[in-house]
């Protein structure tokens, strides 16, 4: 009985040590004090109804530095409405005390065993931004009635992206490696489709995404050509997001490691590599660029960050139809 008393005692301190630990290195909890200084400027800006200077940057394009047959098909992106509401979520629910706790506790147990996707899929939380509906409709120069049949969505995470595009498909199909994940796409009554499947299904899609994919998968080139052909010829499009600069690493059971096939783009800039992917990456698999824009890639935060943000290229492609002539 004292013995286990004892390994109680030990538990309970553990747990309340823990807990004083992360309440330590967290400066402030309430949304009165943001923690980050752009988080700040996002607040007063938003009242202001003015983008702040950092955010600026998130979509800063320099034209003469792409190439010159990128350069005519870039498209300027804004802060708009929907990316402010998203920040100032993350923002409020960074600052939820107990339920950070609770995370960071729940992802510290889990994180030797299990991927920090499936983990953040039990939890609820780090659900990801890529573009509003106006961005998309821009993007893809559609009016927002526009509607057409089959959208994938392949790595869907949570889906709550698939639901910026879903609403101009009549069919949403979805692939998720994350058990977890797959029945948050469930919920959302998305079709979910194995990784070897959605290849196989005896029809074409007019749209499929494929989002911060490219870089976390074993083989690039074949995921690209497999989605060539897999879109509904001449018609169909590929939108695909990539984070630059471009540093290829999967996942495997909580664990970073090299992909089989390295994809190696090239440039120092994000306009470079840019360039480079769309030269020698999609022409390479038959994709010719439409469009392409600069946007951020966030992520909601945690009790250390508010939010996270990478650098995304967003790129519209389509693969022509090649016309033979016979001589």
């Amino acid at each position: 009985m004292c013995h286990l008393q004892l390994r109680t005692l030990v538990f309970v301190a553990w747990v309340l040590g823990y807990v004083a630990f992360l309440v330590s290195i967290r400066r402030m909890w309430t949304g009165r004090y943001v923690r980050s200084p752009l988080a700040r400027s996002l607040f007063m800006d938003m009242a202001n109804e003015s983008p702040a200077i950092e955010t600026l940057e998130w979509y800063r394009c320099c034209p003469d530095l792409l190439g010159e047959s990128v350069r005519p098909l870039f498209v300027q992106s804004h802060l708009d409405t929907d990316t402010k509401a998203f920040l100032k979520r993350s923002v409020e629910k960074s600052g939820w005390l107990f339920t950070q706790l609770y995370h960071s506790f729940v992802s510290t147990a889990l994180s030797p065993f299990v991927s920090r996707t499936s983990i953040n899929g039990f939890l609820g939380r780090g659900s990801m931004f890529v573009f509003s509906p106006k961005q998309f409709q821009k993007l893809l120069r559609i009016g927002p009635e526009w509607k057409t049949e089959r959208l994938l969505d392949l790595g869907a995470g949570d889906g709550g992206v698939t639901q910026v595009m879903g609403a101009h498909f009549r069919e949403v199909y979805a692939t998720e490696v994350s058990l977890p994940m797959t029945w948050h796409l469930q919920r959302r009554n998305y079709k979910v489709l194995g990784i070897d499947e959605w290849q196989q299904t005896g029809f074409q899609y007019d749209v499929i995404s494929c989002l911060n994919l490219l870089d976390r998968c074993d083989d690039p080139l074949r995921l690209l050509r497999d989605i060539k052909r897999s879109l509904v010829p001449n018609t169909g499009r590929l939108i695909l997001a990539a984070v630059l600069p471009f540093q290829p690493y999967v996942e495997i059971g909580g664990r970073w490691q090299r992909p089989k096939e390295h994809l190696k783009v090239e440039g120092n800039t994000w306009e470079e590599q840019v360039t480079n992917l769309s030269k020698e990456v999609f022409q390479r698999v038959g994709f010719k660029v439409e469009a392409v824009t600069r946007l951020p890639y966030l992520c909601e935060g945690d009790m250390y960050n508010d939010y996270y943000v990478l650098d995304d290229a967003v790129f519209v492609l389509k693969a022509p139809i090649l016309h033979i002539n016979f001589i």
